[in-house]
Formats: C-alpha cells, sequence, structure tokens
C-alpha cells in the first residue's frame, strides 16, 4: 500500500494500540504459564524427587503449547485470509484468556490426583491454539493499515507485546515473592496472576472490538468476490501456500529460529539455570528478566524504525550474528552469581533478541501476498515456534541434567543463532513493498533501493 493512502496517524494509532494491548495480555498469559512451569508447577502438579526432573516434565506441557500453535495457525490463518483480521483476533483473545483464567482455578495434584495435570494440559492446548492464530492477525492488521515508509516501525509495536506481557507475567510473580513467604506462594499466591487475566482479558475485548478492519485486505476480498462471481475457483489459502509460498514458509521458519531458540533461554530457562543449579533466591532471575524485558519493550520499535531506513535484513543480522557471540559470553556473566552482572546479561541478550525480533513483523508480512497472508505468515512462525521455541527449555534442561555445565547450551544457542543469520543473509530484502501487489507484479517491476539497504 502506498504511503499516499496511509492512515491518518490517530487511526493508525488506535490500531497500534489494540494489537499491542492484545499480544500483550496474549503473552502475558503464555509466559505466565512457563514462569510457573519454573516455579511451581514442578512441585504442584508434576511431583518429582529430582526437582530438575519435575522441571523437565513441566516444560514438556509448556512445550505442548508450542504444538498446538501450527494448528492454531493453519485455522486462524484460513479464516483470516477468508473473512478478516479483526474478527479472529477477537477470538483468539477470548480463548487466551479463558484457558489462563480457568488454569488459576484448577485443583492440584495432591487434590485430584493425575486428573491435575491432565486438565492443565488441555488448557495448555487452547493457550498455544489461540496464540497460534494471535501472531498473525495482530501483525497484519497493523502491517496493513500502515504505509510502506514506516511499516517497520508500527509493525513493530505488537511484537513489542512480548516482553510487555513478559513483563507484566514477571512483574507479577516478583511483586507476589516479595510480599509473600514461600509457603503462601506455593499454596495460594500463584494463583492470583491467572486470575488476573480475566480483567485483563476485558479491557483488551473492549479496546479491540473497536478497531476498523485491514483496508489491504478489505481490497483483495472484493478481487476474490468479484472473482468467485466470475466463475473463477481458488484453492484454499493453506494449500495456496504450500504451492506457490513454500520458499517464503521456509524463509520465515529460519529468520524466528534464532530469535526463538534465543528468546526461552534467556528469559525461561535462565529462571531454573538460576535457582536450581546456582542455587539462588527465584527473585535474581525474576528480577532480571524484569529489568531486562523493560528495556526490550522501549527498544523493539526502535529497531523496527532502523528496519524501515536501511533494510529489514541488516537489522536483522545485526542480532543474529550478535547472539551467535553473546551465546558463550551471557552464561559467564550469569555464572558470576552477581544480581547487577546477571541483570546486565539478560538485558543485552533481549537487546540483540529485539534487534531479530523488532523488524520481524514487517519482514515476515511483506514476504506474503494478502489473499494468503494471514495463513503464510502463521504457518512459517508457528512451525518456529515447533522446532525452535518448544525445544529451545527442554533442550537446555537435558543439557544441564547430563554435562551440569552451561557450554553446551553456548553451543546451541550459537548454532540457532548461526542458522537464523544464514537464512536472512539468503533473503531478498523486503523493504518497501506495496502488500496490495502480488509478488508476479513485484517481480516484474524494478526495485528501488533504500539509503543503505541491500536489496538482496
Amino acid at each position: 500500500m502506498s504511503d499516499t493512502t496511509t492512515q491518518p496517524r490517530g487511526r493508525i494509532g488506535r490500531i497500534v494500540a489494540a494489537s499491542l494491548i492484545g499480544t500483550t495480555i496474549e503473552w502475558y498469559d503464555f509466559f505466565l504459564y512457563g514462569s510457573a512451569a519454573a516455579l511451581v508447577f514442578n512441585t504442584l502438579f508434576f511431583p518429582s524427587a529430582d526437582p530438575l526432573v519435575g522441571t523437565l516434565i513441566a516444560f514438556v506441557t509448556y512445550a505442548i503449547g508450542f504444538a498446538a500453535r501450527p494448528l492454531g495457525g493453519i485455522v486462524f490463518g484460513h479464516f483470516g485470509d477468508k473473512i478478516g483480521r479483526k474478527k479472529l483476533l477477537v477470538l483468539s483473545l477470548l480463548m487466551m484468556g479463558g484457558a489462563t483464567f480457568a488454569m488459576g482455578l484448577l485443583p492440584t495434584y495432591e487434590s485430584i490426583g493425575v486428573w491435575a495435570p491432565i486438565l492443565l494440559t488441555v488448557l495448555r492446548l487452547v493457550q498455544g491454539f489461540a496464540l497460534g492464530g494471535e501472531w498473525g492477525g495482530a501483525v497484519l492488521i497493523v502491517s496493513e493499515h500502515g504505509g510502506d515508509k514506516h511499516r517497520g516501525f508500527w509493525a513493530s509495536w505488537p511484537q513489542a507485546g512480548a516482553p510487555g506481557g513478559n513483563l507484566l507475567a514477571t512483574g507479577v510473580l516478583s511483586l507476589l515473592a516479595a510480599v509473600q513467604s514461600d509457603a503462601a506462594f506455593q499454596s495460594w499466591g500463584w494463583r492470583i496472576p491467572f486470575l488476573l487475566s480475566g480483567l485483563l482479558v476485558m479491557i483488551g475485548l473492549w479496546i479491540r472490538v473497536s478497531v476498523s478492519e485491514s483496508p489491504v485486505f478489505l481490497e483483495a476480498q472484493a478481487k476474490a468476490e468479484a472473482a468467485a462471481a466470475a466463475g473463477v475457483k481458488e484453492e484454499a489459502p493453506v494449500v495456496e501456500v504450500f504451492k506457490r509460498s513454500w520458499r517464503e514458509v521456509l524463509s520465515a521458519i529460519g529468520t524466528r529460529f534464532g530469535e526463538n531458540i534465543s528468546y526461552y533461554i534467556l528469559t525461561s530457562f535462565l529462571l531454573v539455570y538460576v535457582t536450581v543449579h546456582l542455587e539462588l533466591p527465584k527473585s535474581t532471575a525474576l528480577n532480571a528478566v524484569l529489568i531486562g524485558s523493560a528495556v526490550h519493550f522501549v527498544t523493539i520499535p526502535l529497531w523496527g524504525a532502523l528496519s524501515d531506513r536501511i533494510g529489514r535484513r541488516p537489522v536483522t543480522l545485526i542480532g543474529s550474528a550478535g547472539m551467535a557471540v553473546w551465546a558463550f559470553v551471557f552464561f559467564g556473566m550469569v555464572d558470576s552469581k552477581s544480581f547487577v552482572v546477571i541483570t546486565l546479561a539478560v538485558t543485552a541478550g533481549l537487546l540483540l533478541h529485539g534487534a531479530m525480533y523488532g523488524p520481524q513483523a514487517a519482514f515476515i508480512s511483506e514476504m506474503f501476498d494478502t489473499k494468503v497472508r494471514y495463513s503464510g505468515a502463521s504457518m512459517g512462525s508457528q512451525l518456529a515456534s515447533i522446532l525452535a521455541g518448544a525445544l529451545a527449555p527442554i533442550i537446555a534442561v537435558e543439557l544441564l541434567k547430563d554435562y551440569g555445565s552451561s557450554t553446551p547450551i553456548s553451543v546451541y544457542l550459537c548454532a540457532a543463532a548461526v542458522i537464523t543469520t544464514i537464512t536472512v543473509a539468503v533473503t531478498r530484502e523486503t523493504l518497501g513493498r506495496d502488500l496490495t501487489r502480488n509478488k508476479q507484479d513485484e517481480d516484474l517491476a524494478p526495485v528501488p533501493v533504500a539509503a543503505g539497504g541491500d536489496r538482496g
């Protein structure tokens, strides 16, 4: 969409606010489980004599949420490409919030035995399914409302919902840890953040229902209806993605691979490493992640804005190449057991992660045509989540359990960052793409080179 059709600043501001608060709430719900898996679920729902074994089992159910995300991406993507982005975003918020609220009401293993982890796992599946549809819709509705010139900046705000949600989840847990005894937190205090989700969802729903549908989608929908009236049959979006855009799906997976793994190592796994391996208070890790997430939240849009100037690829490569090196520095700093040094390690790592994450929404959105954009972006993103984020804490815990050292984990993180670096290096630059045009039209037209940007 050309900048001559860019939405007025007030309107795009409302769209961004609706996407940001929605993704913040959704990620709050999702990350809350990850933090609880590291801190309380291992004993309340998966009791075991070995703390690392209980934590490992808790993280397996954590991974199950990721397993449901591609299915959510396919279902939400199909209907999002057929009936619109807005309706599906409202549904994803209701599903995620309802599942999280229900977790706060669950009886524990001590009360109902094996049914406790079974019910928890079912609710985790609902969370993953909802989140699988959330990301694509949230970034697309912003990308398709904004113009070409500032798309990286505007689309990066829903990305900031991830650290925003983590900041909120970690902040609530840190507050409870500070005002409650460990016994009180283990007994009932852990339920408060889950029940709080109900209130947050009502606020998010009130804001999200007020936004307008994507004008780019409405234009594409009108064309599809005219084609259907003329007797032209179109394939389902998911089928068309795999037939004509499978390279872009692979590019999206590779682009997210190192970003996804690094984030869960720097946040969720850190809680295990600090509390179990280093035997430090859980508040040390929680507060370090809290401070790092605040910086992360603020800087993600700055990375997105930079990608509007020099390109999506150069900014992403700063993050992925930097993370490949930081993988070895990070654990050395954490092993100091100094709160200040641990906080610096987390914050620097999240800054590098932000360089990968900030431009990602625009980068992946610009890879696909409008009629399959929700499906393509969601599938690429969520398949990466299974291959990367879902397994990251499990692999890291298993490596720590087997070797008792952080070095194998650093190698694992470095390898993931290298995969993303290679993927982005061979992927075409998308900066400046008109989202109303099909890729075939773009390939036939000369591509302008932005100042400082490599068009690849």
